[in-house]
């Protein structure tokens, strides 16, 4: 069996996401253009589309048809970028840059930099929402995915990841405090983007959860690898300096563990991620590749 080419479907799977999101995204009309201007800019700022990838890789394991859960995958990458104009944020990360170009708030100022993470998180569920109005779903499967989601992006999810982020700034954490926080701020949107693509994609309860287990160890490795990069990556390929989550006295893997237990981690992580996929075919493949790839990716 040849191997699996992950960065010739990575690279089909973005355009096609990239093309979704055109369609999909508030345009910049209206006297209210500017909000309109200041999303999209970061939306369209590039990045790695990795949760909506992870959601068309979930319904195409199950042999499902991706057109429906497109608008659903162009929705999770509109939540996640809210979330990147907000943690940038001189109130939160204050950061100057993201992916290699001025932050939004340097850009828009601050005030429409928040606005602009206000609409795109607010488009998001209106377009999950929108999504029984062109494929036939039902309501009880369209509310599962919307509480999904919510639940992810809230103060049981993303949110609640960043305030413990926030908080442990000034404090110090153990492990625990550490994984959990991470399971919140970084693994809730990745797990919940397999979830919502395995249930438009036709799973039962147990092909659900086993793609959600699947992301919640992703999700896991991802932050670790993320961490790690921070110390040692490349600022070209990271598109931000690295070493800025010393300078903010964030509570990393790396920082608590050391370098090498810290890729030991992400290795048994990554390990569990693929191996929780043992009960899926070749069509899961795509997910198995995007796993391994975290550990030797540069940016």
């Amino acid at each position: 069996m040849p191997e699996f080419d992950l960065k010739h479907y990575l690279s089909q799977r973005k355009q096609l996401v990239e093309e979704a999101l055109e369609k999909y995204s508030p345009a910049p009309v209206g006297l209210e253009k500017t909000v309109s201007e200041a999303a999209r800019y970061s939306l369209f700022a590039g990045g790695k589309r990795l949760r909506p990838v992870l959601c068309l890789a979930a319904a195409d394991a199950l042999g499902g048809s991706f057109e429906h859960v497109l608008p659903v995958a162009c929705a999770l990458e509109m939540i996640h970028t809210y979330s990147l104009i907000h943690d940038d944020l001189p109130a939160m990360d204050n950061d100057d840059f993201r992916r290699g170009r001025p932050t939004n708030h340097k850009v828009f100022g601050e005030a429409m930099a928040i606005l602009a993470g206000d609409a795109l998180l607010t488009e998001a569920f209106s377009l999950v929402a929108g999504v029984g109005d062109e494929a036939e779903i039902s309501a009880d499967k369209l509310l599962r995915v919307i509480s999904v989601i919510a639940r992810a992006s809230g103060y049981r999810g993303m949110v609640g990841g960043q305030v413990i982020d926030m908080e442990c700034e000034t404090r110090e954490a153990d492990l625990a405090t550490i994984e959990y926080m991470h399971i919140r701020k970084t693994g809730a949107l990745i797990s919940a983007s397999l979830e919502v693509g395995a249930i438009l994609g036709g799973g039962d309860d147990h092909q659900i959860g086993t793609l959600t287990r699947y992301g919640h160890h992703l999700g896991l490795a991802f932050q670790i690898t993320d961490d790690l990069l921070d110390v040692e990556g490349d600022a070209q390929a990271m598109g931000k300096t690295p070493g800025s989550d010393a300078a903010k006295n964030k509570k990393t893997y790396p920082a608590l563990l050391g370098i090498p237990q810290s890729r030991e981690a992400a290795r048994v992580h990554v390990q569990a991620a693929v191996g929780a996929l043992d009960i899926f075919d070749g069509k899961a493949e795509p997910l198995r590749a995007i796993a391994r790839y975290l550990l030797v990716r540069k940016g």
